[in-house]
């Protein structure tokens, strides 16, 4: 893994955009020929299975609600505040509305919520994407085209990744994440005044804590919304 982790670090100081992709790619192909890899899938075209939508009281309670709460709070939430510490400012309302709708005419084919995926959006907006925050868009329709690709041969490609050591998988999303986890850092500790509800919401994030079905990222907003109000208050 330290070849990887090496070279990783040295690519991202010419192409930033490609270190991660070039370390899946690398760490793949490695695996490959040391034998630690089975045999691939052959590729199969994925289809569309369409489920008739049933209604009961049960399910809206014990499975909808649920299901709404925890993707408003752990991804809507945490994506919208992902989007405003890099600087965007975008309004709540439409993007909520936009999302609710395709996830209206995606339910009946049984597929996931549509949502402000926040790990997506912290790896789309940060500055190893484009010095200028004003073309960083354009890694918008890279990701719609890298959804296609899954979702057409979604199968296949889930079963090359499950036939990959689970060391390279995990080694590859951390090192995808620590721009966005540096430059999240660098915003939320910037201004002084702040810098205690920063810490809390990101220590409290990071202890993966789950309380009613509902994810960490939420519980650590909330704490740091907490600590900055005392904070508000003392000053008052």
């Amino acid at each position: 893994m330290l070849p990887l982790i090496a070279a990783f670090f040295v690519i991202r100081l010419f192409n930033p955009a490609l270190s991660v992709l070039a370390v899946l790619v690398g760490g793949g192909t490695a695996a490959f020929l040391t034998g630690r890899v089975g045999g691939l899938p052959a590729p199969e075209l994925s289809t569309l299975v369409f489920t008739w939508p049933q209604f009961s009281l049960t399910s809206t309670i014990g499975l909808a609600v649920p299901l709404y709460l925890v993707t408003m709070a752990s991804q809507n939430l945490s994506g919208l505040a992902v989007l405003k510490a890099a600087g965007y400012h975008p309004e709540a309302g439409p993007l909520i509305g936009v999302t609710g709708l395709f996830s209206l005419i995606s339910a009946p084919f049984n597929a996931l919520t549509t949502n402000l995926a926040a790990i997506s959006a912290a790896i789309c907006t940060g500055p190893d994407v484009h010095p200028d925050p004003a073309e960083r868009w354009k890694t918008g329709p890279f990701y719609a085209l890298a959804y296609l690709v899954f979702a057409l041969f979604g199968a296949s490609l889930v079963a090359i990744f499950a036939v990959l050591p689970q060391s390279l998988i995990v080694l590859t999303a951390g090192l995808a994440l620590t721009a966005p986890l540096a430059n999240a850092l660098s915003i939320a500790l910037k201004e002084e005044g702040e810098r205690m509800a920063a810490t809390t919401a990101f220590a409290v994030t990071a202890s993966g804590l789950a309380l009613f079905g509902i994810g960490s990222a939420f519980w650590g907003l909330l704490g740091g919304l907490a600590v900055l109000g005392l904070e508000y208050v003392k000053k008052r």
